[in-house]
């Protein structure tokens, strides 16, 4: 006999809490972006959610929290976990580069203004650099694994493959190609899937 496990629901005032730690983050974001993460306080992104100071302080404690749950959101928009998943799963090898380049396309059209928010806060002070330094690992690994999943069919060593894709995802290469000189994600995607597969695979057909 088996028994459905009931899963406990939010009260309302939880949810309402969540509510404005999502209000705070968006306008958190939105002031990174326009001002910079250093120039933005905790007072202006009260005003700019429309709650008070200590609201602030007590959803999150620190601007570098702010800085963490909007970065989550981000990958959980972007389904970034979830899409690495389905891309491991392709069984050809050229299928699996391609969805490498899709899935590094979809992280940054899904939000590109995070990854400058990101890029900028990494002059701030050590615990914020840390916090930015193990984001950046937690996505290094996701594209070394991709990568490390075609090992059999690279036409380079493991790390140097691997050490290529990461210079393709460095944010001035998306920024200049689609947002400084226009191009659509589309064509993004498919240049650096192709490139990716002529620099990479041994038999790219």
């Amino acid at each position: 006999m088996t028994h459905a496990v009931n899963t406990p629901r939010k009260s309302y005032r939880q949810e309402q809490a969540d509510a404005t730690r999502v209000r705070i983050a968006d306008a958190a974001q939105a002031l990174f972006a326009a001002g910079g993460y250093s120039a933005t306080s905790m007072e202006a992104i009260a005003r700019k959610a429309g709650v008070a100071n200590r609201t602030v302080y007590a959803s999150f404690g620190t601007k570098r929290e702010i800085l963490n749950v909007i970065c989550e959101r981000w990958l959980q928009r972007a389904r970034a976990r979830d899409l690495a998943r389905e891309v491991l799963a392709y069984p050809a090898p050229v299928d699996r580069l391609r969805g490498a380049a899709r899935w590094l396309s979809t992280l940054y059209s899904t939000d590109f203004d995070v990854v400058r928010i990101l890029d900028a806060a990494m002059d701030e002070d050590e615990p914020t650099r840390e916090l930015l330094r193990s984001k950046l690992r937690g996505r290094n690994r996701v594209m070394d694994t991709l990568i490390a999943s075609i090992a059999d069919h690279l036409r380079l060593p493991l790390s140097d493959a691997q050490a290529v894709f990461r210079a393709y995802a460095a944010p001035g290469v998306y920024g200049e190609l689609v947002h400084e000189s226009n191009w659509p994600v589309a064509r993004f995607e498919s240049w650096l899937s192709d490139t990716l597969v002529a620099q990479l695979l041994v038999d790219a057909g």
